[in-house]
């Protein structure tokens, strides 16, 4: 079955009583699992570039205080859900070994080859997006991930784009992938389109173990007005609908379904082709 990966982001608003609230909706509503990002400002850009662009320098009201990881590790294993984070900076990695679940390797950082080999070397399972990366640079990370441990390795398909239209997803490219990489390698989507559409043919046509998306509480997060996160009620829509289809495979047996057999009574006599049936037609009559 697929597993549902709530991306907390910059949502949290650096509320601890928030975090908490993250996890308990994300199991109600039937996530496996929740991510957070751990980072500090001036670790995670140049100088330069703060120096320059204020809205990057504003982003500090975005980081999650490391001091909130413990309890939101207790959330997680209160709730049964996997706790997952991305380190933005190397000693993040030690901070976060202890608690985490799995790491996440953020789109941006697929070519920090120190970054991925401290995560690999902790040899707990491993999530890397690939947004943005051409194929030779997907190819460098996994080699970097495998040759330093870690051998549990997810692979996730994305467009780093906030929001992406459909049109800009390359699902095909998630096969393309498969096709090239080590076979024990696990293949998700990580999804910044809102769209059940898109998520359902990664699902069912590409056959992603993992699907990751942005979620808000309430609309009221630092990331929400970008246009890429759910809210819960959507979510749990979502993954309704994917159980449903699901369930819509059946067993392939080509034969009557227990609802259909009522039916079956009043298909057209081969004969005359009237229905329901001759042979039935008298006995019908008499239960009116």
């Amino acid at each position: 079955m697929v597993e549902f990966i709530v991306e907390v982001s910059s949502n949290h608003n650096n509320d601890l009583n928030r975090c908490v609230e993250f996890i308990d909706t994300a199991s109600k509503i039937g996530c496996s699992g929740v991510k957070f990002q751990l980072f500090k400002i001036d670790e995670l850009f140049a100088k330069e570039a703060l120096d320059c662009f204020k809205e990057l320098r504003e982003r500090k009201q975005w980081e999650l205080n490391p001091s909130f990881i413990p309890e939101i590790a207790k959330a997680c294993k209160r709730n049964n859900m996997k706790f997952i984070c991305t380190p933005f900076y190397l000693d993040a990695v030690g901070i976060l070994e202890p608690y985490v679940d799995a790491f996440k390797i953020a789109s941006y950082e697929i070519l920090w080859q120190d970054l991925l080999k401290s995560c690999a070397q902790t040899k707990k399972p491993m999530i890397v997006s690939t947004g943005m990366a051409t194929l030779d640079e997907v190819r460098y990370a996994v080699e970097t991930v495998f040759e330093n441990d870690c051998s549990d390795l997810t692979l996730l398909h994305c467009t780093s784009n906030y929001p992406t239209l459909p049109k800009d997803c390359n699902l095909r490219s998630i096969e393309t992938m498969r096709q090239a990489l080590p076979k024990n390698i696990k293949f998700g989507w990580s999804d910044h389109t809102v769209n059940f559409g898109v998520i359902h043919r990664a699902i069912h046509k590409y056959n992603v173990s993992m699907v990751e998306f942005h979620m808000d509480l309430d609309g009221k997060g630092k990331e929400y007005q970008m246009g890429h996160c759910f809210l819960p009620d959507q979510v749990k829509a979502l993954i309704k609908s994917v159980q449903d289809a699901f369930l819509a495979n059946g067993s392939g047996k080509k034969e009557p379904q227990d609802s259909e057999f009522k039916e079956r009574l009043w298909r057209a006599d081969p004969i005359d082709g009237l229905r329901p049936l001759k042979g039935l037609r008298k006995s019908l009559c008499k239960k009116q």
